[in-house]
């Protein structure tokens, strides 16, 4: 490698900025792409991580009121109409339908358990939904970034290649730079992908148990009421 040609590369600026300032529109476009899905995954990450904790507090405070050994009209009482919490609607929800199946002499209505585990199970439902909600877009970029970015570094070879051919001119200082720019895009790639799918490991994890501990209150609470169906 002559004196001339290190001269050159010493100028060229390798910056990650200079870099994508370099960059060809679609190679820009790439990895503009790549940094929206790795801004919106993670503040999906911080929103679930939020989510998930306040769940398993509210969970935990419901828990110690249920078992306190407080009757269980009373309680329902003191939720009201508009329980906040997730056990306190799979709880309301099976203690509306349990008052909807008496009748006006406090006789039940046939069927009553089948309803209320249904009720439950519907409320149990739309919490799942809720805390699933956005973990797709976790795998979805965790499967798709490395090949989008892949993307972005095979065209950018390409135009390196083009310009080359143009100038008729290999050496580093011309090859170097547009391979530089081309590389940017895997390794925006990457940086968007890695995160998202460890961390959609962790929070769909977090969320299959919740959604456990929502089931099995509702088997327990179901088993409390089929005694008083069988009383």
């Amino acid at each position: 490698m002559d004196t001339e040609t290190l001269a050159l590369a010493q100028e060229i600026d390798f910056s990650l900025l200079a870099l994508f300032a370099r960059a060809t529109l679609t190679v820009k476009i790439v990895m503009i792409m790549l940094l929206v899905m790795s801004f919106w995954s993670w503040a999906i990450i911080i929103q679930k991580h939020i989510m998930y904790r306040t769940a398993r507090k509210e969970a935990s405070i419901f828990d110690r009121s249920f078992w306190s050994g407080e009757p269980l009209d009373e309680l329902y009482e003191k939720i009201g109409a508009e329980p906040q919490g997730a056990s306190e609607k799979v709880f309301s929800s099976g203690m509306l339908e349990w008052r909807r199946s008496h009748k006006q002499d406090g006789a039940l209505i046939a069927g009553a358990q089948a309803r209320i585990d249904r009720a439950m199970d519907v409320a149990i439902a739309r919490e799942s939904e809720r805390l699933n909600k956005g973990l797709s877009f976790l795998a979805t970029t965790g499967s798709t970034a490395p090949f989008i970015g892949l993307f972005g570094t095979v065209w950018g070879i390409k135009h390196s290649f083009e310009q080359i051919a143009i100038s008729q001119n290999t050496n580093l200082a011309v090859v170097a730079p547009g391979i530089a720019e081309a590389l940017l895009a895997t390794a925006a790639g990457l940086v968007a992908a890695i995160p998202a799918v460890v961390f959609y490991n962790k929070l769909n994890a977090d969320s299959e148990h919740i959604q456990g501990n929502y089931e099995s209150f509702a088997d327990e609470f179901a088993t409390i009421l089929s005694r008083q169906l069988d009383a």
